[in-house]
């Protein structure tokens, strides 16, 4: 048995639903807004579609950085797992401000190839998002459950939530592999 609370002191839990709901609606529906934007024409300052390899760079950061968390917690190292996590937060982080720049400067990049590559490409792709919009949630639920101490609410819904955010981040890297030579 892992002992996750190492301080002694009575642990203040916190309502972190409304913050989650808030980041939650605003991210996704900032993304929606985006996907259905033309872009902005005659941008010429740098070349956005640098942005979308440093996304494929910041999903692998990610899925690295979860992979450590996921062995850290199978071998009961709660720091390290914590900072794994964090650590995958922050590259999720920097990762949606150059999705949501790229996609605000630049228009949609349609995918050019045919047969059984496009439609292994729709399914990845399409995977991708719907349960990339899900993990908004699920892992800011994971990391309030775990700033509160509720070990197994925190370990219930981290059972989906790390594997559901692996798939995100590594299906990132393979859209990006997949679509790249149509930039």
């Amino acid at each position: 048995m892992i002992n996750y609370n190492t301080n002694r002191t009575k642990h203040v839990k916190r309502n972190y639903k409304p913050a989650i709901i808030t980041i939650s609606a605003i991210l996704i529906g900032a993304i929606g807004v985006l996907s259905g934007m033309p872009g902005v024409e005659d941008f010429d300052a740098f070349d956005v579609t640098i942005l979308p390899l440093m996304n494929a760079i910041l999903n692998s950061f990610t899925f690295l950085f979860l992979v450590g968390a996921l062995v850290a917690i199978l071998k009961g190292n709660v720091t390290v797992h914590r900072r794994f996590i964090y650590a995958a937060f922050g590259t999720t982080f920097f990762f949606l401000l150059t999705y949501v720049t790229f996609h605000f400067l630049s228009p949609s990049t349609p995918y050019g190839g045919e047969g059984i590559m496009a439609a292994i490409y729709y399914f990845i792709l399409i995977t991708h998002i719907i349960l990339a919009a899900a993990i908004v949630p699920l892992a800011l639920t994971s990391v309030a459950r775990a700033w509160n101490m509720e070990n197994e609410r925190h370990k219930k819904i981290a059972r989906w939530t790390m594997p559901i955010w692996l798939y995100v981040s590594l299906t990132g890297v393979l859209v990006y592999i997949l679509i790249s030579p149509y930039y």
